[in-house]
This record gives structure tokens, sequence and C-alpha cells, in this order.
């Protein structure tokens, strides 16, 4: 989504040549290949310990972490992978997604037009259009930081689960509220919801 929206904003002449049933097909490729193999390299790993002790995974979901202090085995390799895929994985996707949007705003803030009110309104309206998906980006990005940078101990550990929640369930809930707040009906509600009043059109 954010070279989606680069080429939205950088090169909006070209959006309908750049951004083809091909090069669609390629990006939801990537991601899911990308994936099934993070998956797999964790599937093989974990194939290879042993269960002596309690095979009742304390989580709300088969998470690595918790998974692995189930095995008996040494489970070494298991974290160093864990954390050498998972951070360059995540690292690289938030990567793109800030050089992304480091091209957008450089773009945004070039935006030429002979009125003041034009320029203004052009620039709003793009960043509007960035708006919801960084909101997300931020969202996920945060709360998934926070859970797997921390330091491992016995007090942070409780709030393993919740934090997980936020991240697999909470925030992909929100995504279409969060899209959905770009569209004017939706506004309109939300503020006659909240305070009563109608927006102006």
């Amino acid at each position: 989504m954010g070279y989606d929206r680069y080429v939205a904003i950088c090169h909006p002449l070209h959006y309908s040549q750049i951004i083809d049933k091909k090069t669609c097909i390629q990006l939801a490729s990537g991601c899911w290949i990308t994936g099934f193999l993070y998956s797999l390299v964790h599937t093989i790993l974990t194939s290879t310990l042993s269960f002596c002790a309690s095979k009742e995974v304390n989580h709300f979901l088969c998470d690595m972490p918790p998974l692995l202090k189930l095995s008996c085995s040494d489970t070494k390799n298991n974290v160093i992978v864990i954390l050498g895929l998972g951070g360059l994985a995540a690292g690289a996707s938030f990567l793109l997604t800030v050089i992304s949007y480091c091209y957008i705003i450089s773009t945004i803030l070039q935006i030429h037009s002979t009125e003041g009110r034009r320029k203004a309104s052009g620039r709003h309206k793009a960043f509007s259009t960035c708006a919801s998906h960084l909101t997300v980006v931020i969202l996920f990005y945060g709360s998934v930081l926070i859970m797997h940078m921390r330091p491992s101990s016995q007090n942070l550990r409780a709030q393993d689960k919740p934090l997980s929640v936020l991240y697999t369930a909470i925030i992909p809930m929100l995504n279409p509220l969060i899209y959905s707040l770009r569209n004017k009906d939706v506004k309109k509600v939300l503020l006659k919801l909240t305070t009563g009043k109608r927006l102006s059109k």
C-alpha cells in the first residue's frame, strides 16, 4: 500500500501503467510467498524439538515464544532464527514504507500551484490520501515493537496476551473504520453521534 500511495502521489500520470494487474499480482504473491517461507522455516525448526512437559500453550494463539517454552530441547537456534528472520521481515517492510513516505512527503511539499488556496487544497488531499494507511502502519508496527522489543521479564510476560490480541485482532478490526474515515458520509455520522452537530458541506 505504501508503494501504491507513492506511485499515486509521486507519479500520478503514470499510475495506471505502473500499477497494473501484473504488478498487483507480483506484490500480492511476494507477500504470500514471504509469509509462507517464514512459516515453513519455523515449522521445520519446531518439528525437530522434543516436547516432554505440558502440551498446553499458555497463550491466546500458537505463537512461537510460548510454544518454545514447552520444549525440553535446546531452543537457542529457534530463538536466533525468530529474532533474525522476524527482524529482517519486519525491518525490511517497515523501511520500505518509511522510504516511500519520505518520497511522498517530499513530493507533497513541492506541490506548486498559482493560488495559495489551491496549493493548500492539493496538499490537504494528498496528505488525507495517505493518513489512513499511515495510521494503520503506526498502530501495527508500534504494537509489534512493544511486544517483541521489550526486555523479557516475568513481570512483563503478563502483558503478552493482551498485546498479541491488540496486533492480531483489534488493529485489523479497526482497519475498515480507519480507512472509511475519509468518506464524507461516515464523517457526518460520527460527528452527529459524538457532538450532535452536522458536518457542513
